[in-house]
């Protein structure tokens, strides 16, 4: 046996030891492809943030059209993720996130131009309906080769030592991006113009090209592996879907991200058109990425002896019940309230979920498990904006009681917590480390 004490005292890094890890622990392609995707991260929830009102009021579509199409915007990337990472591979790192970066560049400075008089033609010869969603579409085929490709950076150019830290600082990153996003956003459209929010995201993730392509290139691979073809893409696909426990749990808990996403979909319409049209909705929304940052570790520490799938469950329950918040009452102050709940149920399920997934996938097939985690992201997205429309159009434009919005949404949270006790209980998952 050790002295009381000693084996602590022998593993003990001091804080320069560390700092000397840190410095000399990554190459420099993790950080170019990091620093990277904080401003693809920033383009893109500036984007989302501006987009609801935008469509509704400068491109005046209908309220189900335009969380039809908001929905499509945030969902879509998280199906062609699952592709993503076989093309980007395919390509190489530095290929990849160039051509990716292009690509949103074109994409968000056509959103932002659709009304400008050089489009008139094209506008004349495509309905804009079926312009909009091409254009939507493009960012999705961006972002999907984006997040792989900063994902396999940070694993090839991180020292065995700092790995872990790299993932911490991947998602701190992400998060910030994510919170600095709709900032941007309001001052853009406060000083400028909401048309120009989507050429400033343009903006930025055009500059990412040229950081690219001067600054990066791609990491050995520290494990040899060779990266998997399309084809093999579409055989763990077919893997996945056979499962039927394992589909019934994402069809499931697509109920929470239905939940989520109205945060984006149906709120910022809610806003101008039943609080104040002169909200600053974009500032609003930076509520719930900046409750993130600050208290996801603590939320975290707090909630760690919680099995993961009933946190998983509690964080859904508590998400769904934030919209009852603006249900009974609702002012901007009271949106701001909303969306920290929201952030809170969000930081109890969050972390446990993808542990629950990791731990639900047979042997050997984590990896192919963990990328179909995103699959009901995208399926809340896409339905949430088709139920979004219908609603705000039913309770607000015909019955004139939109608070019921609020009430629906919530049930439909209540209903998936309830959902996902029962899949608990009766269908009892793989593994008895599931529930654990």
């Amino acid at each position: 046996m050790w002295p009381r004490g000693a084996g602590r005292r022998s593993n003990r890094v001091s804080f320069s030891e560390r700092w000397q890890e840190i410095r000399t622990g990554f190459e420099r392609p993790f950080w170019v492809a990091n620093i990277t995707e904080l401003f693809e991260r920033l383009s893109y929830y500036a984007v989302f943030a501006s987009l609801a009102n935008y469509l509704h009021e400068t491109l005046a579509f209908s309220t189900e059209k335009t969380s039809s199409l908001t929905g499509i915007f945030g969902g879509m990337v998280w199906f062609m993720a699952i592709f993503g990472g076989a093309v980007a591979d395919k390509l190489g790192f530095r290929r990849a996130l160039s051509l990716a970066y292009l690509i949103l560049t074109t994409a968000y400075f056509l959103l932002g131009s659709i009304g400008t008089s050089w489009m008139a033609p094209i506008r004349s010869a495509v309905p804009l309906g079926a312009l909009v969603f091409v254009i939507l579409m493009l960012p999705a085929l961006g972002v999907a080769m984006v997040k792989p490709s900063v994902v396999g950076t940070t694993a090839n150019a991180s020292k065995e030592n700092v790995r872990s830290i790299g993932y911490s600082i991947y998602y701190t990153l992400v998060n910030i991006g994510g919170a600095a996003g709709p900032f941007v956003a309001s001052f853009v459209h406060r000083h400028l113009s909401v048309e120009n929010v989507f050429r400033v995201a343009a903006l930025s993730v055009l500059l990412m090209v040229f950081a690219v392509l001067i600054f990066f290139r791609d990491p050995k691979r520290k494990d040899g592996a060779k990266p998997p073809t399309i084809a093999q893409a579409c055989r763990n696909f077919a893997t996945v879907i056979t499962n039927g426990k394992f589909v019934l749990f994402l069809l499931i808990f697509s109920g929470f991200w239905i939940v989520y996403w109205q945060m984006y979909i149906a709120l910022p319409l809610y806003i101008h058109s039943y609080i104040n049209p002169h909200a600053d909705v974009e500032l609003i929304l930076i509520t719930d990425g900046t409750a993130v940052i600050c208290f996801q570790i603590l939320v975290s520490f707090l909630t760690n002896k919680i099995p993961a799938f009933r946190a998983i469950t509690i964080g859904t329950l508590v998400a769904s019940l934030c919209w009852t918040i603006l249900a009974v009452h609702a002012t901007v102050a009271l949106c701001v309230a909303t969306l920290l709940v929201l952030a809170l149920g969000e930081m109890i399920l969050s972390p446990r979920y993808y542990e629950y997934v990791s731990r639900l996938a047979p042997e050997g097939q984590q990896g192919t498990y963990m990328g179909f985690a995103f699959v009901p992201i995208g399926i809340g997205s896409l339905a949430g904006g088709s139920i979004a429309g219908i609603f705000i159009h039913r309770f607000g434009e015909v019955m004139h009681r939109p608070q019921l919005v609020w009430w629906a949404f919530s049930a439909i949270g209540v209903a998936t917590a309830i959902l996902l006790w029962i899949y608990d209980r009766v269908v009892k998952p793989v593994g008895q480390a599931a529930t654990s």
